[in-house]
């Protein structure tokens, strides 16, 4: 189940995304600046992505049920997917206004305030951020992590552009201004392409990282005394969840209740070593050892 405050930060995520939008917005009417509206464009896409993320997390919360049995955990993963469809969008349209600004050049007006206005939006969107990834690392969503990361992105391009879009004022070289917005385009995208083939990854049941693995291996090892051996561990990631299950090898003369003391043996250590674990033991007698799994310590 999903903390209460989760659901309330992704409410509240909407909410900044609006702001931001309205101040980057304000913030190229002052200046005129194709790459400060860019800027903007990519606001937008946060409050949609906003607004996905909610959904997907009010989603996760719900029990499992018969449908379902395994929960709702990867509707987070739909919404990060969604959400790099709608930053490749936003590029799109980003290049659109850059190509245009590029053959109908225009002068930018020297308007501080609509620079000063740009940079309290990213000072906002970077405090958010920060937000976010602390509450998303802890509670293990990667809806909240992805609107993060892509939060993070934003604010390095806004204060580039924020810098580039000085320059060009000071300097009188309005070409700098849509160069700037390609630059924010290219940025994105690359966003947009790492969080998709992520969140594609958990649609896949994609494995723990090696160093997790080696240590639910150790664990097994260190806590399964009166087994003789784990095979064919497997692993897998579902929003918050981790996924175990391997081949237990037990003497064939043990009792039924011995090898049940082994297996919550083992599932209480593992519940400690890793967060959000569910495992699956299948005890087998030693006729089916394989020799080649987990020796037990």
């Amino acid at each position: 189940m999903i903390p209460s405050r989760t659901l309330t930060i992704a409410l509240v995520s909407v909410a900044v995304g609006v702001l931001v939008l309205v101040l980057k917005y304000v913030a190229y009417l002052m200046t005129g600046s194709v790459a400060l509206l860019s800027d903007a464009l990519e606001s937008i896409v946060n409050v949609v992505t906003a607004i996905t993320t909610m959904i997907a997390v009010y989603l996760a919360a719900k029990p499992a049920n018969a449908t379902l049995p395994y929960g709702y955990d990867k509707a987070e993963y739909f919404s990060a997917v969604i959400e790099g469809v709608f930053i490749l969008v936003a590029a799109l349209l980003i290049f659109q206004q850059a190509w245009m600004r590029f053959i109908v050049e225009a002068p930018l007006e020297a308007s501080m305030e609509g620079l000063l206005v740009n940079g309290f939006a990213g000072v906002v969107n970077g405090a958010w951020c920060l937000v976010l990834f602390r509450h998303g690392r802890k509670t293990r969503s990667p809806a909240l992590v992805a609107d993060a990361r892509h939060l993070l992105t934003d604010v390095v391009s806004s204060a580039g552009v924020l810098f580039g879009v000085f320059v060009a004022i000071l300097s009188g070289i309005s070409i700098l201004d849509p160069i700037l917005a390609a630059i924010v385009g290219v940025n994105i995208l690359w966003s947009g392409y790492k969080l998709v083939s992520e969140s594609v990854g958990g649609l896949m049941d994609v494995a723990v990282p090696e160093d997790q693995l080696n240590r639910i291996r150790d664990v097994i090892a260190v806590n399964a005394e009166g087994a003789i051996e784990a095979h064919d561990v497997r692993t897998r990631q579902s929003g918050r969840k981790t996924y175990v299950e391997f081949h237990l090898v037990v003497p064939g003369d043990m009792p039924v209740s011995d090898a049940h003391d082994i297996c919550d043996r083992i599932e209480n250590a593992l519940r400690d070593a890793v967060e959000g674990v569910m495992i699956s033991i299948h005890v087998e007698p030693e006729n089916k050892a394989k020799h080649a799994g987990i020796v037990v310590l």
